[in-house]
């Protein structure tokens, strides 16, 4: 084995133990509470995303006027637009470099397929709009704030992100990940898992949103440092299912020590150690109130050493 596949090997190990222990710990605890009946079940059926003229969104926007301003991300801005008929929607207008340099995307075609995820930890595309120079997209808009306003933004995030509720966000964000992966057909790659793409609403549950949009911006860096591989980065690599699962592992780790992954520092590096050594209290957010019993977190040990099986290769995030 050449030192190049060694170091991938590796990477994957470390991807893999971490997400599992996170989200042994998630299973565990929900596994002693009461099973609810879905909520996927009761969905109705969705329809595609409704085409809408510039001429719409211009006026639900004011002319996307800065004060409708919500959001600014890696493929856009984010505006709070209210349509005519009188529904509260975010409108994302895509960066023109992007659009220009995807020209001959079949932006449509696209967002219409992914209009059809329907979830209650996935935010719903509703409509598009697409002219010379500008591509948008409507989602439904909730007052929802990002897990990264509440980790690292908000001074106060920490003391409305308790214990319980990072918990429930960590279970939400994984089924979210695992309905676009492996229950819609075909299965939709997110492209970039951080916490400014999970959404938190007002009962604190999560919900992914710029899902299957990296086709947008497949050399784009910036967002994506921090929550890729390093093997991301190799020529002709594109985003995968094991690069959300790596992005997803480190934003429970995130969820759990209260640190940011960004570039220059590697959470996962920081963090395998002390999960290896048991040091659990050293990798907890310290200005939580940690519960007493950490044994739940201990016996997880054995799932650590049991995701280095190769059997384990192709099995669900919600299998964990």
């Amino acid at each position: 084995m050449s030192h190049g596949e060694v170091v991938a090997y590796d990477a994957i190990l470390v991807l893999v133990s971490t997400s599992v222990l996170v989200l042994g710990i998630i299973l565990f605890i929900f596994c002693k509470k009461k099973p609810v009946k879905s909520k996927e079940t009761t969905l109705p059926t969705k329809l595609y995303a409704q085409p809408y003229s510039l001429m719409d969104i211009e006026a639900a926007t004011d002319g996307f006027n800065p004060r409708r301003i919500i959001g600014k991300g890696r493929l856009g801005t984010v505006y709070a637009a209210v349509l005519s008929r009188g529904e509260l929607v975010a409108v994302k207008r895509i960066h023109p470099r992007l659009v220009l340099s995807n020209a001959g995307f079949g932006f449509s075609s696209i967002i219409k397929w992914l209009s059809l995820a329907q979830h209650p930890h996935v935010v719903p595309i509703i409509g598009f709009s697409e002219a010379p120079g500008e591509r948008i997209i409507v989602m439904e808009l909730m007052g929802m704030m990002s897990l990264d306003f509440y980790l690292h933004q908000n001074s106060d995030g920490t003391s409305l992100l308790d214990w319980g509720k990072r918990l429930r966000i960590a279970a939400g964000v994984a089924r979210g990940v695992e309905y676009l992966h492996e229950v819609m057909a075909p299965h939709i790659v997110h492209g970039c898992i951080n916490p400014s793409n999970i959404l938190i609403d007002v009962k604190f549950s999560a919900r992914v949103c710029d899902y299957g949009l990296s086709f947008l911006s497949p050399q784009e860096r910036r967002g994506l440092e921090g929550y890729v591989d390093d093997e991301y980065w190799v020529e002709g690599r594109c985003a995968s299912k094991e690069s959300d699962v790596y992005g997803l592992g480190v934003v429970l780790l995130e969820l759990l020590s209260g640190r940011r992954s960004e570039e220059g520092v590697n959470i996962v590096d920081w963090a395998l150690p002390l999960i290896k050594a048991m040091k659990f209290n050293e990798l907890l957010d310290p200005r939580l109130v940690i519960p007493s019993d950490l044994r739940p977190l201990v016996r997880l040990d054995d799932a650590m050493e049991s995701s280095q099986d190769p059997s384990l290769e192709g099995r669900n995030i919600g299998e964990f």
